[in-house]
């Protein structure tokens, strides 16, 4: 059986407040022409659809709307498991309508898919956590482990541990829930594990937020079944094959570049070739760059301007960093802006800066909003808007209540 796998689309993602729905647009329709060239059968995609709990209209739109093209007609099988982001039971709610198309949405290790037969595949055998599929003769058996945190299990591994002890507890669990799935694992079938979550040994990006409160939990690669011949994993936005294990495991990673730490290097989908009780044959296909992120280096303000006043042979996203001795006027980046749409972010580098006497003062004697005032200019070299500042004071104010995929947010993506 040939299998596409992929992941991580964070459909609704902006860029610093700008929308990439289009370039999400754009992989969608080059996913659909790599199923359809490399005749793929089964498309595993392994956590974090969207990048929300609550994602936009436009960005479910577009997801369902993938479904229905990759699926084609219901000839393709297409297996799709939440991550950190998604939220698991909004994410599975459509699930019983799809299922008659080959399309099968698992929220949790809970979800189950029903036993059956249908026009062009049967599930011959199902529970908590695996299925057992036929599609055109052959048998697959899939086990799907969803992101597994201790809150959507339901479970808790790590209440008065020490950090080395919550790490193994959690492996060691995950490691037991995937032996009790694994024994549906036969011979003559081909053997898939498809999860979201963080294995010890792969490569992080900026953009990915910590997966658990307090720090990434992650999972032993030994923990890992043995009869799995191909595991298809998301979360990491790398795509990568995780190596010093006896089994195949890849992440897929993300198909765009969602922050500047990603434009290093290309993005891509696997592609295997799986046939009972023998090793997968793994083809890396690359996507294109629909709209990269770049880091311009500008040695003053008028190289800025200068650069920014080119015409653009291809259309990016720019960070705009820019050597000066003084703090830049909103005046110069209103016109930086003007003059280039698509800047995300500029960025003054002080320099023949004398340094400062350092007064310390103690932060409770300060309002809120001077506190992030201070915090913004140090961490920006620019002051904030007013606008900015009245919305984080909204923020502050109103709040809101705790959701498990936004409790923390990585501060080294902004």
């Amino acid at each position: 059986m040939r299998i596409l796998h992929t992941g991580d689309w964070h459909l609704g993602k902006n860029l610093e407040g700008h929308e990439r729905i289009k370039e999400q647009e754009q992989f969608i329709d080059e996913l659909v022409q790599i199923a359809d060239t490399y005749q793929v059968q089964m498309i595993l995609v392994a956590g974090d659809i969207y990048d929300h709990s609550n994602p936009p209209a436009k960005a479910e739109r577009l997801f369902y709307e993938a479904l229905r093209r990759l699926n084609n007609k219901g000839e393709r099988i297409i297996v799709v498991i939440a991550g950190n982001h998604d939220h698991p039971e909004r994410l599975a709610a459509t699930a019983p309508l799809l299922y008659e198309e080959g399309i099968f949405l698992f929220g949790t290790i809970y979800d189950t898919v029903p036993k059956g037969t249908y026009s062009n595949f049967a599930i011959q055998h199902s529970g908590k956590g695996y299925m057992e599929i036929e599609v055109k003769g052959e048998r697959v058996v899939l086990l799907t482990l969803p992101y597994p945190s201790e809150k959507r299990l339901n479970e808790i591994f790590t209440e008065e541990l020490q950090e080395e002890e919550q790490q193994k507890a959690y492996s060691q669990r995950i490691g037991e829930l995937l032996r009790q799935l694994a024994v549906h694992y036969q011979e003559d079938t081909i053997n898939i594990l498809v999860s979201h979550l963080y294995l010890g040994g792969g490569e992080e990006s900026e953009s990915e937020r910590p997966i658990q409160l307090g720090g990434s939990l992650a999972v032993d690669i030994e923990e890992f079944p043995r009869g799995a011949q191909y595991i298809a994993l998301g979360h990491l936005h790398r795509p990568q094959r995780i190596q010093g294990s006896q089994v195949t495991a890849y992440y897929a990673g993300s198909p765009i570049q969602y922050s500047k730490s990603e434009i290093t290097y290309a993005k891509s989908v696997y592609i295997a070739d799986v046939i009972p009780n023998k090793k997968p044959k793994v083809e890396q296909v690359f996507l294109k760059n629909y709209k990269p992120i770049e880091i311009w280096n500008c040695k003053s303000m008028g190289e800025a301007l200068a650069r920014c006043e080119e015409p653009c042979e291809y259309p990016h996203w720019t960070y705009l960093e820019i050597e000066t001795e003084e703090v830049l006027h909103q005046e110069d980046i209103k016109t930086l802006r003007q003059l280039k749409k698509d800047i995300i972010e500029i960025i003054p580098r002080l320099k023949n800066i004398e340094e400062e006497q350092l007064v310390y003062e103690d932060p409770m004697d300060k309002t809120m909003e001077a506190l992030f005032r201070e915090f913004y200019t140090s961490q920006r070299q620019v002051p904030p808007t007013q606008e900015l500042v009245e919305l984080f004071l909204d923020i502050m104010e109103n709040g809101g209540g705790e959701d498990e995929t936004h409790s923390i947010e990585d501060s080294r993506a902004k």
